[in-house]
């Protein structure tokens, strides 16, 4: 039997997380487009919500605090009444479920979302980048990922081994993951932390451009989690290939 790069035969258990997250995370991103798409014009008005929780399931029962805003309502983002009410639970089954996962995942705040064909976006623009960073981080696992024992190989084993000789002989592994998590939370953070703290208010395409990387590098890191799996191995942890040679140790070996 040939063995993969990481010493294993076979590779079908990280193409398929790789693809089940891309599978996913693409379906919505591109829900996000159609569902509004396919609403007769002008069917979603203006929303202004609350994440994690459901404000537009209903007109005035279950999950309606959005439709029940008004100027006199101290935490509302505007007053509904001027722009209509809305009610996810009316739509068709597709639709419904799109908007549904939008009013519970996302703020809704119309200001930092886009319309399609007269109709408010299921979720901000920032959403859509995180969204589109997953399925771009979910492919890239899919196709170049492999099971390496621990969670910073599997993370790494996307790049070419011979590209990393460096960084696994002067065993950099845990700062260069560190370091993509910094390029991936500090934009993001920087955004939407000065937006919350000052007068300053991102734009929309800063919010995509901040939410993509976000995006990639959680399900890019989210899929080496899932295929990190010691038990696949039947010998020794030292015996996993890596880069440059090396060789991992359990910790009661290293210290003896």
């Amino acid at each position: 039997m040939n063995l993969l790069r990481n010493g294993l035969g076979d590779r079908s258990r990280e193409k398929k997380i790789g693809l089940w997250i891309a599978g996913i995370s693409g379906f919505l991103f591109l829900s996000f487009f159609l569902a509004p798409s396919l609403l007769d014009e002008g069917s979603v008005p203006m929303l202004s919500g609350r994440a994690n929780a459901f404000d537009y399931a209903t007109e005035d029962d279950f999950g309606s605090w959005g439709n029940q805003q008004t100027n006199n309502h101290s935490s509302a983002g505007h007053d509904q009444s001027q722009h209509g009410t809305f009610s996810w639970m009316e739509l068709d089954p597709y639709t419904g479920f799109i908007y549904a996962f939008g009013d519970l995942n996302c703020h809704n705040k119309h200001e930092r979302s886009w319309e399609i064909n007269g109709n408010q976006m299921p979720v901000c623009t920032r959403d859509l980048g995180i969204f589109f960073g997953a399925f771009l981080g979910g492919l890239l696992f899919a196709y170049r990922g492999h099971n390496r024992w621990t969670i910073r190989d599997s993370f790494l084993s996307v790049f070419p081994d011979e590209k990393m000789t460096q960084i696994y002989l002067n065993d950099y592994r845990l700062k260069v993951v560190l370091g993509f998590m910094a390029l991936a939370i500090i934009p993001i953070g920087l955004d939407g932390g000065i937006q919350m703290l000052t007068s300053y208010e991102s734009t929309n395409i800063m919010r995509v451009l901040t939410g993509t990387p976000f995006g990639f590098f959680l399900f890019w890191f989210f899929a080496a989690s899932l295929a990190s799996r010691p038990a696949k191995f039947d010998f020794e942890a030292s015996d996993v290939i890596l880069p440059a040679n090396a060789k991992l140790a359990m910790k009661q070996d290293s210290e003896e």
